[in-house]
């Protein structure tokens, strides 16, 4: 899963079937703290969101196909929800596992 911030959507006027009826969002991707983290995904979006919101983005093929129940649509990245907030913990003190 990965944070984004979606920043407009993409509009292609061919395309392959499984995209027919699905919106498809332009996401900037961000770090846990809400800042750029350098990079984008082009994602099918699957809850409604809109620019300027703050999304989690599933970015694994066969996960995405299963969300859409589509095994063979070439498919590979999804809007899954809108964030509300990111809570990052405190360090606990413990040493951390390597």
């Amino acid at each position: 899963m990965k944070l984004g911030r979606v920043v407009g959507t993409v509009v292609s006027t061919i395309n392959a079937p499984d995209f027919d009826g699905r919106t498809l969002l332009l996401c900037d991707l961000l770090d846990p703290s809400g800042d750029a983290a350098g990079g984008y995904l082009i994602a099918v979006d699957t809850v409604g969101a809109g620019p300027g919101e703050t999304v989690l983005i599933l970015d694994e093929g066969t996960s995405a196909r299963q969300v859409l129940d589509a095994p063979g649509a070439p498919i590979r990245t999804l809007v899954v929800g809108i964030v509300d907030a990111v809570t990052i913990a405190e360090p606990t003190g413990r040493a951390a596992a390597t």
